[in-house]
């Protein structure tokens, strides 16, 4: 009772360093479909060609979301057609423009973000008539962007590769003392450039690394692996990112959407 299509395109550099990829979409369905967002540690950048979205019970077209530490909910009324960004957390303070603590745990309507531009962009995109073409304008339309928006501290990208690199298992007070800064100040520059703190940037990486992992070795070992004191520290950890206990994320997983790795 319901048909979907999926075509996914990688940019190519430079605009592969700030964006993992694009997707186009294309979803039917017999009614309305709900699904539970897992915490990722990425920019999402949709654009609808007109069906709106229900986020967290606000009806939303084309949008940005900023990182979240908690699950959101998701919800369709039988049909979505568009094209979703992926971008990396400071990909989105280049792109977008903007400081990511001011998308950090939040939805924002893309015409919000991006002024005109942003609604012209939709526009013009669903009115080209195959993936290859929009995937192309797209691309011409970021790399505009990358060439005029701010570049982010290159010791915050270094901090960001360390804990995306290690699965969020390296100390923030070591990064803090590898790059010579407070704790205050690195906890205060994540929080402008990628939009979390690095403590929390940290247990989305080690929840997202715990995902990939699950199901494949023993709960101990999963548990011992991504950094966790024990089985029951990560059950807990689990339950407050996804909402629900692994058990149960394994049997949901068809309406829960896991993202990849950072």
């Amino acid at each position: 009772m319901a048909t979907a299509e999926l075509t996914h395109h990688h940019p190519g550099p430079p605009l592969s360093a700030h964006v993992r990829d694009f997707c186009g979409y294309r979803e039917r369905t017999a009614g309305p479909l709900s699904r539970r967002e897992l915490p990722h540690l990425g920019i999402t950048v949709v654009i609808s060609f007109g069906e709106p979205l229900e986020v967290e019970r606000a009806l939303v077209e084309s949008f940005v979301a900023g990182l979240h530490d908690v699950p959101v909910l998701t919800t369709h009324f039988g049909v979505q057609h568009g094209i979703e960004a992926r971008l990396t957390p400071l990909g989105g303070y280049r792109l977008l423009g903007l400081p990511m603590s001011e998308l950090a745990g939040a939805v924002a309507h893309l015409g919000d973000v991006l002024g005109r531009a942003g609604d012209e962009l939709a526009d013009r995109l669903a009115h080209l008539p195959d993936w290859p073409s929009r995937f192309a304008l797209l691309e011409r339309f970021l790399l505009r962007r990358l060439a005029e928006g701010p570049a982010p501290p290159r010791e915050l990208d270094w901090a960001w590769r360390r804990i995306a690199g290690s699965a969020g298992r390296v100390p923030v007070l070591s990064l803090a003392e590898e790059l010579g800064w407070s704790r205050g100040r690195l906890v205060t520059r994540f929080r402008e450039h990628v939009g979390l703190p690095p403590k929390v940037v940290a247990r989305v990486a080690r929840f997202q690394h715990a995902i990939a992992l699950l199901g494949r070795v023993s709960p101990a070992e999963l548990a011992l692996r991504c950094g966790y004191c024990d089985q029951s520290h990560f059950n807990r950890e689990f339950r407050a990112l996804a909402g629900c206990t692994p058990t149960e994320f394994r049997a949901l997983e068809p309406v829960l959407v896991p993202r990849g790795e950072p």
